[in-house]
């Protein structure tokens, strides 16, 4: 597997911001900042060993060099999401 980008990335540099597409994008709305989180990453992190398979790892590494990072900002966001889920089932009981 290759980390080498095919991105043009002098055409990109020379973009304008008129020049990007944005028609696929809702506008960002006062709604939308009023849900939004800021996710700020955790600086304490603890290394462990565990079992992945083989292809969510190749496509974790696809991403770039950043991968542990991405697998662990996946992790937290799953587990917030959990938290919520759970907190709402004890709200309702």
């Amino acid at each position: 597997m290759s980390n080498i980008s095919r991105t043009d990335w002098s055409r990109i540099d020379a973009m304008t911001d008129d020049d990007i597409d944005t028609s696929d994008s809702p506008p960002l709305t006062e709604t939308f900042f009023s849900k939004a989180k800021l996710r700020v990453p955790d600086t304490s992190l603890t290394t462990v060993a565990i079992q992945v398979d083989s292809d969510t790892l190749a496509w974790f590494q696809s991403k770039g060099e950043a991968a542990q990072q991405h697998m662990a900002a996946a992790l937290r966001i799953y587990a917030e999401a959990q938290k919520n889920v759970i907190s709402s089932i004890q709200v309702s009981s």
